[in-house]
């Protein structure tokens, strides 16, 4: 993740952007269960009224898989892998396989040592809107594919599939329904991308200084965890918000979205879901992280051979 002294990536930018797209859908796969306990979670909102004696249906990240497992079953958990790994390959392989080109960029050609830390942040927020402006769609399918749990028993589900959802929200809906949320998710996954990468390779350019630290599995696992917790601190406000916005078409907009979280379930509803938030993007970026520096130095022995 971290470029040479030169500034110049060790492999091509096809190579690159394959790499990311299959780390990242990797990491999709392994932890999209906790991806669905957040979403539940996010969408799940307060009794109204003086109704003491309802308690919220999911409660913890253990407590939501397994409700959700015992009344659904375990397939389930994995309900929006589809339309996941759809995102991932394109919104995935865009943000992390242009970081390090538009990172060369902003930092400029003639450029010596390290990049420095806002170059990073300028790069990872370009990507990171850049990437899900065109893989909304793929997001808006798959949070309203997790919120199909929610719906009481006997009542039909609206979508049989990925496919289906993408048809049938368009055709009910418009197309340019399927940029519903786009406001707050460009929002989110530019700041939490922004966490994310710039934060590991912050990160890991610091772990590698240290002695007797070198470019490991040891380093990439610190570097990962640290961008995990980096994003969910920094993203989670605006991940409700766009949760919230793609799994419910009662808010007219973001702020309408903001005010009436912040109204009717006070400022800590921004956090709900913090824990299996963590779990899943500590998880993930681990996965992730570990996962594309091997796929990378794999394509590099391709590439020199």
């Amino acid at each position: 993740m971290v470029a040479d002294q030169k500034g110049k990536s060790d492999i091509s930018l096809a190579g690159t952007f394959a790499s990311s797209a299959f780390a990242a859908c990797f990491a999709e796969i392994c932890t999209i269960p906790l991806d669905t306990a957040k979403v539940r979670l996010q969408l799940q909102k307060k009794a109204v009224g003086g109704d003491a004696a309802v308690l919220p249906k999911y409660r913890g990240l253990i407590g939501t898989v397994g409700t959700i497992a015992r009344e659904e079953g375990l397939a389930a958990l994995w309900k929006g892998v589809i339309p996941g790994l759809h995102r991932q390959c394109l919104f995935g392989g865009l943000r992390i396989g242009m970081y390090e080109p538009v990172k060369n960029f902003y930092v400029g050609k003639d450029h010596v040592g390290d990049a420095p830390l806002t170059k990073k942040i300028l790069a990872a927020l370009t990507t990171g809107a850049l990437g899900i402006t065109v893989a909304n769609p793929t997001d808006l399918v798959k949070v309203r594919l997790q919120a199909e749990g929610r719906l009481p028993p006997g009542v039909p589900r609206r979508y049989s599939g990925a496919l289906n959802a993408y048809s049938t929200i368009a055709r009910q809906e418009g197309v340019l329904a399927l940029w519903t949320g786009l406001g707050p998710n460009v929002a989110r996954n530019a700041i939490i991308n922004a966490a994310e990468l710039a934060s590991y390779d912050q990160v890991k350019q610091t772990i590698l200084k240290i002695p007797g630290f070198t470019d490991n599995v040891v380093t990439h696992l610190l570097a990962g965890l640290g961008a995990g917790f980096f994003a969910v601190c920094i993203g989670s406000p605006v991940d409700v918000v766009k949760s919230r916005m793609m799994g419910d078409s009662a808010y007219k907009s973001t702020l309408d979205c903001f005010i009436k979280t912040l109204k009717n379930d006070g400022p800590l509803a921004f956090y709900k879901g913090f824990i299996p938030n963590f779990g899943r993007l500590g998880s993930w970026n681990v996965i992730m992280f570990l996962t594309l520096e091997q796929a990378k130095k794999y394509v590099k022995n391709l590439e020199s051979s």
